[in-house]
């Protein structure tokens, strides 16, 4: 991504500006954009609204991010709330938070703590994710996948009613992966090379290839080992 020349955004306070093709974006405050953005590196705080899609290398934001269309990421990093109108496409994305993605997630890390809700399919190398409450995902396709339960609600208490308050689980039809190493998830089919099926796990189906290990307090409804 070549910005050579493009100018700057920056926002502090109140205001707004109009989509384009910028070197670097800054907002802090309560800021507007109406339209998609192009940026090679975008910084912000506070209460951000895009009206169209994102577009960046690299960003790191803090606060409620809002963008009203597709996402496309080299890195990010957000503390807070997001929402993500489309999908998400990029190499590593960071969240501690709440995030609301509606399309599907394509990337080659994603970590997250807190809850998290992908609409579509979630295909990563590696997903590590700390439940802070109920989290969806209609489908999962992964190398490595490892879930845990946060130690404390913290986003529930500092979110307040955003989150509903619920069992601290992930939910999906579909896990599938190398490595799966589940807790507190309840899913349909898991299927994978080598799978550990911990504590709080309710799953129908286990296809596995290599190695199945099955927590006492777990449910499998069926277990399968399958050929190579």
């Amino acid at each position: 991504m070549d910005k050579g020349g493009s100018a700057d955004l920056l926002i502090a306070g109140i205001g707004g500006a109009a989509g384009g093709t910028y070197n670097h974006v800054s907002l802090e405050g309560v800021s507007r954009i109406n339209g998609p953005v192009t940026a090679m590196t975008f910084t912000g705080n506070g209460r951000m609204r895009l009206g169209g899609s994102l577009t960046v290398e690299q960003i790191e934001t803090n606060g409620d991010l809002k963008i009203g269309g597709g996402l496309r990421i080299g890195t990010m990093k957000h503390d807070g709330l997001l929402k993500v109108d489309g999908g998400l496409l990029g190499e590593s994305f960071t969240l501690n938070g709440v995030a609301d993605i509606k399309g599907d997630c394509e990337l080659e890390k994603f970590t997250a703590e807190g809850v998290v809700t992908i609409g579509g399919f979630l295909s990563a190398g590696c997903v590590e994710l700390v439940l802070q409450g109920q989290a969806k995902v209609k489908e999962l396709g992964v190398e490595s996948l490892v879930i845990r339960k946060g130690e404390s609600g913290v986003w529930n208490k500092l979110a307040g009613g955003i989150i509903p308050k619920l069992r601290a689980e992930l939910q999906a039809r579909v896990i599938e992966g190398d490595f799966l190493d589940l807790e507190f998830t309840t899913a349909e089919v898991v299927r994978g090379a080598v799978i550990i099926i911990g504590e709080g796990c309710s799953i129908g189906r286990v296809e596995y290839r290599d190695r199945l290990t099955v927590h006492p307090g777990a449910s499998v409804g069926m277990e399968e080992k399958t050929g190579e």
